[in-house]
């Protein structure tokens, strides 16, 4: 599993930036919500991989 975290967080923020394209037009604070989860995601992903 150690392995493959990594590759879930990115796959996980392109998952919430596909939700805020989606969601930006209709709910800003939502997008905005959205946006940092996937920045979290994509800096712990590289984070474990070049860390971890």
């Amino acid at each position: 599993m150690r392995d493959y975290l990594p590759i879930i967080l990115l796959g996980l923020a392109g998952f919430l930036i596909g939700g805020v394209w989606t969601t930006w037009k209709t709910n800003r604070g939502m997008s905005v919500v959205l946006a940092v989860a996937a920045v979290m995601a994509v800096v712990g992903g590289i984070g474990w991989m070049v860390w971890g």
